[in-house]
């Protein structure tokens, strides 16, 4: 009997053994959660297959942190690990950078200079309220090279569980495009449209510089068409994307049918387009109005093509972002945030990659677009609010519109108004069939597949400025609300000019569950009675029961 025990103890002992030595040569990891959460995508995974020295990541998110960030913190980990898996070359480590007490407000100032904005985070626990700053941020150093990852999405009116929903979400596509910008070696081009009255490239600052991680930017000039437009094509071809943004002045025939053939032959653009003339600055004046004026850019032929048509109107939405108006003189002055209901606030619906998990878009006396039934397929990224409509030019716009209280029954049925359409498919010129402006080698009558992104704002892509310098895109001095503008085009040229499909990844949707802290605080005592009580309960039972059964067994 022995000897069998010993023999069964050293077969167990040797198929222990022998797993252990198996498992060392073959890993294996399963994700049995029902979003695949734990599960990295394809797109994902190629990102870090380039790397061959150490990807070091450092994240800001360690020392005593409120529930919501530890719960981050612990699927960042879970999500690196999964990065780790993939390629060993990755390594992370957490840091508290607050950890140094004496010198703490040197280091928040200077991890604020560095463009690493803490969130302030209010703690409630035991009818106490505390305040902690987090630094939701992660640093990925490759070859002397930094990014920033911003570990934090936070949504206006957003509840905690949202927000750690919402990050929790962009993680895998945030680290992964950290690694792309590491790893990228040959930049895709964007030209820049000028002759036509575009926004100024001081009011483009913070976007150009915002995507010059990804792609090399140039200029390219339209008024040398009629002297020499194959050469201007040729020069335009040189580019992956065309950005025009808020032309001022009509095109002529010669430049729209360069644009056209530019397009025509696979040339990606981004329409930033206003028909109607009006701007805020104009009311500032002594009867406080202007007249708002159609705007003839000579387009409407050149997008009826493609599909679209952008309506000379003004969006009128009672979902708005406010204006800032001072009162008083000099020092008395006081300025108030007033509602103003040219300045619609877009809230994405979160249906594709572009507008998936934005913050909420600011646009300015924006127009609505129509879509048109043709060959091309037609995706409305950005829509107006259910309480919206559009008002007809020329109309008399005043600041004295802010004492007047809109009526809701005025709204009803009007609104979800396309603001913004992408247009994919094989595109036809809007020259075909048509005397030509100028001679082009190969004019082409019809492209291969393609995509165009019209939006029915020009200021979308306005930063504001202050001391001569470029404020951040989506950013308003005057309330220090930031809004999801930049965001929205970052996402818009990612995904035109996005040929591995990374940008899919933000289409994955993750739910994290949470504890519900006011039923935790609810059911505290009862909780903690069950947990000592029961052990302690079983146990005396348990002892009951044993000694019962040995006295009626043994008698004793």
């Amino acid at each position: 009997m022995r000897k069998k025990v010993i023999l069964s103890l050293f077969k167990g002992l040797g198929f222990l053994i022998a797993t252990n030595i198996l498992a060392s040569f073959i890993y294996a990891r399963f994700d049995l959660t029902e979003d695949k959460r734990y599960t990295l995508s394809e797109e994902a995974i190629s990102t870090i297959e380039k790397f061959n020295s150490p990807v070091i990541i450092d994240v800001l998110l360690e020392g005593n942190l409120p529930a919501e960030f530890a719960k981050l913190k612990t699927e960042t980990i879970l999500l690196l690990e999964q990065f780790q898996s993939k390629n060993d070359i990755i390594q992370f480590n957490f840091i508290n950078p607050l950890k140094d007490v004496e010198n703490q407000q040197q280091t928040i100032a200077e991890l604020q200079q560095l463009g690493l904005i803490p969130a302030n985070v209010t703690i409630e626990e035991d009818g106490k309220v505390s305040n902690e700053l987090v630094f939701p941020w992660a640093m990925v150093n490759y070859d002397n090279t930094t990014v920033k990852v911003p570990l934090l999405k936070n949504k206006l009116g957003a509840t905690s569980e949202d927000r750690i929903n919402n990050s929790v979400q962009q993680l895998e596509y945030a680290f992964a495009d950290a690694f792309t910008k590491l790893a990228i070696e040959e930049k895709k081009r964007v030209a820049v449209i000028k002759g036509n009255g575009e926004l100024d490239d001081i009011f483009l600052a913070d976007y150009l510089t915002s995507i010059r991680d990804y792609y090399n930017i140039g200029a390219i000039t339209l008024d040398s068409v009629s002297s020499n437009p194959q050469n201007v094509l040729d020069q335009l071809n040189n580019f992956d994307l065309a950005l025009i943004a808020k032309p001022t002045e009509p095109f002529s025939d010669q430049e729209k049918f360069i644009l056209d053939q530019y397009i025509i032959n696979g040339g990606k653009s981004i329409w930033l387009i206003d028909q109607v003339g009006i701007e805020l600055d104009s009311l500032f004046n002594k009867d406080g109005s202007a007249i708002a004026l159609r705007r003839d850019l000579n387009l409407d032929d050149f997008f009826f093509k493609y599909g679209v048509r952008v309506n000379p109107v003004l969006i009128n939405d009672l979902y708005n972002t406010p204006i800032v108006l001072a009162s008083g003189e000099a020092n008395d002055s006081q300025y108030n945030p007033l509602p103003w209901i040219y300045h619609p606030m877009v809230f994405s619906k979160n249906d594709h990659p572009i507008n998936t998990n934005i913050e909420a878009s600011r646009l300015q006396f924006a127009n609505s677009i129509d879509t048109i039934t043709n060959q091309n397929d037609k995706t409305i990224l950005l829509r107006s609010s259910p309480l919206s409509k559009s008002d007809g030019v020329p109309k008399q716009i005043s600041l004295s519109m802010l004492n007047v209280q809109p009526k809701k029954e005025s709204y009803l049925k009007k609104g979800n108004l396309p603001l913004a359409v992408l247009i994919e498919g094989e595109f036809i010129s809007a020259f075909a069939n048509r005397v030509k402006p100028v001679k082009l080698k190969n004019a082409l009558k019809k492209g291969g597949e393609n995509q165009m992104l019209v939006v029915a704002d020009g200021d979308i892509i306005k930063n504001q400025i202050r001391n001569n310098r470029p404020l951040a895109l989506g950013y308003d001095k005057w309330t220090n609300n930031t809004y999801g503008n930049k965001e929205f085009l970052v996402n818009s040229i990612n995904y035109l000019l996005d040929d591995t499909g990374l940008i899919n990844i933000r289409n994955k949707k993750v739910t994290i569950p949470l504890l519900d802290i006011q039923k935790i605080k609810n059911q505290k005592s009862k909780w903690q009675l069950i947990n000592i009580g029961v052990p302690v309960t079983i146990t005396l039972l348990l002892g009951l029961m044993f000694n019962f059964f040995r006295k009626k067994k043994f008698g004793l």
